[in-house]
């Protein structure tokens, strides 16, 4: 089983990003994904979920409007389309994939907000 991210980096405030996670090793369209952050000294916290066919999407309260996560099937791939960027979205962010209570993490890819 393998979930890996990419499309980290620096971006100035009010830039965007897109976050990519590709899946393998397990049936994905089976699987609600989600993204999650983890800034230094805090805790990981849920950015933005999608469930298993698509059809249901929450965001945290901070990146509603900013944030959008999308699925293909497909592809095997999540993405996170991140808008209006600011220094306070820096974090390692994650994609997590969940059936029941079967949880796969991928490593993680920076995301660093910066003038």
């Amino acid at each position: 089983v393998q979930l890996v991210e990419s499309g980290g980096g620096l971006v100035q405030p009010g830039g965007s990003l897109r976050l990519s996670c590709a899946a393998s090793g397990f049936t994905f369209s089976r699987y609600a994904m989600s993204w999650y952050r983890q800034a230094p000294g805090k805790e990981r916290e849920l950015v933005a979920f999608i469930s298993s066919a698509g059809g249901t999407t929450n965001y945290a309260d901070s990146v509603k409007g900013r944030f959008t996560i999308s699925r293909d099937n497909a592809k095997n791939t999540v993405y996170l389309q991140m808008n209006s960027l600011n220094p306070e979205d820096t974090a390692v962010y994650y994609c997590k994939a969940q059936l029941f209570r079967v949880t796969y993490w991928g490593q993680g890819t920076q995301v660093t907000v910066s003038s």
